[in-house]
């Protein structure tokens, strides 16, 4: 007698098609398969933005001989950009880099000023009626009438007195009324009457921001006196500020 073997093909049948199911369902899920936009391994985090490198900001206008005589703790400035190397006109901007990584940014000014009679040079002597040419340090101030509220260190003192008259025949009382002091030859922390001259005194010295008298100076940069006012409220010694001086060719270099 036989046994019917249909039944037997039809559960073969129904096993393969249970296995075809199950391996379909395995390879699909498979972690090294790329996944689409929608599929296994797709990420629903945006894509990531590269910002553009942007170099810190620069002082307009100096060169890069002098801007690497600029200390990289310096983070304010005094610009005082004359007009040409034998005038006695110039302009002063103040400029500030809280933030390194934006550079140097704009602050007051410009403001128009006096700096020394016979223009500016890079080796100053006594009396040639120029003022000094490069990057100097911003530490000591003071003047004869009272402290404004300086950052700076400020001597009060009565010896800030001056009379006379200028080269234009103007009169020079209250041109020391307030007074920032540069650093050219002189020994920074002390006040700007301090008369040491570390590179000697054929070298000059006294080179101060001091009130405009309305004419040029014997080497100083002048400034009117509420400029003045603003500039000691403004200089900052925890910023290490510095004066930028010359013409405005020997800054481009």
């Amino acid at each position: 007698m036989s046994v019917p073997r249909r039944p037997y093909v039809l559960l073969v049948t129904l096993f393969l098609l249970v296995i075809g199911c199950s391996a379909g369902a395995v390879q699909t899920s498979d972690p090294s398969a790329p996944g689409g936009a929608a599929g296994p391994g797709a990420s629903s985090a945006p894509p990531r933005v590269v910002e553009p490198f942007v170099a810190p900001a620069e002082i307009p206008s100096l060169g890069p001989e002098t801007l690497a005589q600029i200390p990289p703790t310096a983070r304010q400035a005094v610009v005082v950009t004359g007009q040409g190397p034998d005038s006695n006109r110039s302009a002063v901007a103040l400029y500030s880099r809280d933030d390194p990584a934006r550079g140097w940014r704009p602050g007051a000014g410009p403001w128009p000023a006096h700096n020394g009679m016979e223009g500016w040079t890079d080796h100053h002597l006594a009396d040639d009626l120029r003022s000094p040419v490069g990057v100097f340090g911003l530490t000591d101030a003071g003047g004869r009438l009272p402290d404004p509220g300086a950052l700076l260190p400020y001597d009060e003192q009565s010896r800030f007195a001056v009379s006379g008259e200028g080269f234009l025949g103007e009169p020079l009382e209250g041109s020391f009324d307030y007074v920032v002091a540069i650093n050219y030859n002189r020994v920074a922390g002390t006040s700007p009457l301090d008369r040491t001259r570390p590179l000697g005194g054929e070298r000059g010295g006294g080179i101060w921001i001091h009130v405009d008298h309305g004419g040029p100076t014997q080497g100083c940069v002048s400034l009117t006196e509420d400029r003045m006012r603003e500039l000691l409220l403004t200089l900052d010694p925890a910023k290490n500020p510095v004066i930028v001086m010359g013409d405005a060719a020997s800054l481009a270099r």
